[in-house]
């Protein structure tokens, strides 16, 4: 309403010369699920708080350092020796977060739901009632990935209902953010037959929300781990260690053996554990073989947190339309199983859809991430990773940009306002590469108005209806190049 002039004067007034404008959310903000050392900032707990960090020097000034993971050893008549892990001691996050920012990673949030005292349980991860793990997110609307990689670490039942859980907090709860899952025995070869773990995982994770996840097969060898960081104390049985060590001193140094055989006797002991373990290191190969092999078992790790960073490096770089494949995995010496063209065939085209991204190995060029697709395979609007994130980009870009109106009148120049700034958005996307089209009428189209979206009841009704329609990028998945030799011409 205009200013009542009543006193005589000179009156100024401002109009706003352009139009208000969307701003595109961000979307490589992963939210881990998982296990801390600690969870403190500023003496207060952060356990189960979604928790903003920028980088893993702030995860270990609120969340801890690494488990120490411990294995029992035993001897055996073919190896000479065997490591066994104690379960109840083994955690993922901390080293799927390291393999996060090593792949370009960055902003995330942590979510912690206990400390390393008590192993891992389902109910931690996700506990409605106690608003533990999953719960705790529903109140933050920037992640836009979910990744637990503690999950595969559950009983078989138990993974399947939390990764379930997973599916249905991305598709029906938020609808802002997908989830990056693991093959439950991901580690372990395919056999084709009922138990096999591709199979068993596509049973498990049902036929609700498919679109909102994507799968990854298998579990990545990686460096992370470095030799430094394993010592006698990831030894839980030292027990059983000892005779093979005493065995090993007898049987290479004879006279010199009792010399070795008091230093193993402090394993046992209050001693110097440095100089203690750089001298068994030095003299023993057998004890160095040991910490090697637990070293390997603590690298062996599930992929998610691995993409998740290479997802955000991709964003970054490019965009969210860009599909996150053909791409290199930092820290990774090569895939737990080795897969070729023919094994990839049933993992990318299963009858029933659900996909399995794999990760492969090739000559020359190193571990590749080899697969783009959601577990809704058989969709042509969701079968791929890049076009549900650029959807759900635009859509809660949109969204946001939109609450400015609510309440505005429901007329004319309301309308107007809104399509120009739909349409500018989606324009800047079209520029950047996120639409297909030679003209920004062929990549999108927004439609808003009595007669065309909206009938006299819905003005009645308070209700303003705007349809979007997209014409999205997708990946050249499949390149077919076809020669054919034509006869001389000259």
């Amino acid at each position: 309403m205009s200013q009542v002039l009543a006193t005589p004067g000179v009156y100024i007034e401002e109009k706003s010369a352009f139009p208000s404008s969307a701003v595109q959310v961000a979307t490589a903000i992963p939210a881990f699920i998982g296990y801390t050392e600690k969870a403190i900032r500023d003496n207060k707990s952060l356990k189960n708080i979604p928790t903003r960090i920028t980088s893993l020097s702030e995860f270990h000034q609120f969340f801890g350092e690494a488990p120490k993971t411990t294995f029992s050893v035993a001897a055996d008549d073919d190896t000479g020796f065997k490591v066994e892990l104690d379960a109840a001691t083994k955690f993922n996050l901390y080293r799927s977060m390291r393999m996060f920012f090593a792949n370009g990673g960055s902003t995330c949030y942590i979510v912690s739901v206990g400390d390393y005292a008590n192993g891992v349980s389902a109910k931690d991860l996700n506990d409605e009632a106690e608003e533990s793990g999953i719960p705790t997110l529903l109140k933050y609307p920037e992640p836009t990935m979910l990744v637990i990689p503690d999950a595969v670490l559950l009983e078989e039942a138990d993974c399947n209902s939390l990764q379930q859980a997973m599916l249905m907090h991305c598709g029906k709860d938020t609808k802002s953010r997908v989830a990056l899952l693991d093959v439950f025995n991901g580690d372990q070869p395919r056999t084709y037959d009922d138990n096999d773990v591709i199979v068993k995982t596509r049973e498990g994770v049902g036929n609700n929300f498919l679109q909102w996840g994507s799968l990854y097969y298998p579990y990545v060898n990686t460096t992370i781990v470095q030799g430094d960081e394993v010592d006698f104390s990831n030894i839980s049985n030292l027990d059983g260690l000892t005779p093979l060590l005493d065995a090993e001193a007898d049987a290479i140094y004879g006279d010199d053996a009792q010399v070795i055989k008091d230093e193993i006797a402090k394993l046992s002991g209050d001693n110097d554990p440095v100089n203690l373990h750089q001298t068994l290191l030095a003299k023993l190969p057998l004890y160095k073989a040991i910490l090697a092999e637990v070293r390997n078992n603590l690298n062996v790790l599930p992929p998610s947190g691995v993409m998740a960073g290479i997802i955000s490096m991709i964003d970054g770089e490019v965009g969210v339309f860009k599909s996150p494949a053909n791409v290199s995995l930092g820290s990774v010496v090569s895939p737990s199983v080795n897969l070729t063209a023919k094994d990839q065939e049933d993992l990318n085209l299963p009858l029933n859809g659900k996909a399995v991204n794999a990760i492969r190995s090739f000559p020359g060029k190193g571990v590749l991430v080899w697969g783009a697709r959601t577990l809704d395979g058989n969709s042509q609007d969701w079968r791929y990773l890049s076009v549900r994130r650029t959807v759900i980009m635009i859509e809660q870009s949109l969204k946001i940009a939109s609450e400015a109106y609510v309440f505005e009148p429901n007329e004319v120049n309301t309308w107007v306002a809104v399509k120009g700034m739909m349409t500018n958005f989606l324009k800047d996307q079209w520029k950047q590469g996120a639409l297909a089209g030679a003209v920004p009428e062929d990549a999108f189209s927004v439609d808003i108005g009595l007669g065309s979206t909206m009938t006299p009841t819905d003005i009645l009704d308070g209700i303003m209806r705007i349809t979007v329609k997209l014409a999205v990028t997708r990946p050249a998945e499949f390149i077919v190049i076809t020669f054919q030799q034509q006869m001389q011409k000259s």
